[in-house]
Order: C-alpha cells, then sequence, then structure tokens
C-alpha cells in the first residue's frame, strides 16, 4: 500500500487538511479502493513525520465526511460506498472550479472572458491529444 504523503511546511493550510487531501485522491484514483484497510494512525505519522494528534484529526475528518470508518478493534477502512472514488473527483473538480471563480473575479474578468478563456484551454488540449 502506497503511503507516501508531502506534507508541506511552505503551505498555509494546515497538515491535517494537506493530509485529508492527499488521502481523498488515494480514494478518488482507486489507489485504496473500498473497503481496504489504510494505515494505523501511528504508522501514518511516522510515515508522513506529523504528530499522531494530526493524523488522528484527519482520520475523524475524513470519518465525518464518510470517506473512511473505523472499527474498534480492527482498525481503519475505506468506506464501502462504491460511489465513493467519482463523488471525491466531482469534490475535487468543484474545489478547482471555485478556485477558477475566485482568480477571475480577482483578475476582473467578465463571465465572457473567463468562458473565453475555457474554450481556449479546452481546445489546446484536443491539439495535443491528437
Amino acid at each position: 500500500m502506497n503511503t507516501n504523503f508531502v506534507i508541506s511546511q511552505a503551505d498555509r493550510r494546515p497538515m491535517y487538511l494537506q493530509l485529508m487531501e492527499q488521502m481523498k485522491r488515494k480514494v478518488a484514483v482507486g489507489d485504496w479502493k473500498p473497503g481496504q484497510e489504510i494505515p494505523s494512525i501511528r504508522a501514518l505519522a511516522a510515515s508522513a513525520q506529523v504528530s499522531v494528534i494530526t493524523v488522528k484529526r484527519a482520520y475523524m475528518e475524513l470519518e465525518r465526511e464518510g470517506v473512511i470508518v473505523t472499527r474498534q478493534g480492527r482498525g481503519s477502512f475505506v468506506a464501502d460506498d462504491a460511489g465513493l472514488g467519482p463523488h471525491l473527483q466531482y469534490q475535487e473538480l468543484d474545489d478547482h472550479v471555485a478556485a477558477i471563480l475566485d482568480l477571475s473575479a480577482a483578475l476582473g474578468l467578465s463571465p465572457e472572458e473567463l468562458e473565453q478563456r475555457l474554450r481556449n484551454a479546452r481546445h489546446k488540449i484536443r491539439k495535443v491529444k491528437s
């Protein structure tokens, strides 16, 4: 099981949020499958070189969001929800779209200008793929 996590001290977000994002990505892309056991809090803390408290906070939040489940005495597992991966992918896309909207507003772009930039980007991607 790939447990390589990179926690950046330069990132302004709390470490537990960085950890959560990376764990969600592993579920979204299928690296961690539904029902699969995930590393223990202590093992992940050692691997990511963060405190046990940081990992525990990430696990509690992921459990609250329904991404993982913890079974007393057995460990923590990816939730069995078969639609979880695509759901997390759409959630990540929505987060990126919100960031694009915030940036375009800060730049003073009109909705039409933003739409044109999206069309141009799609056109560039099509050229690269063909």
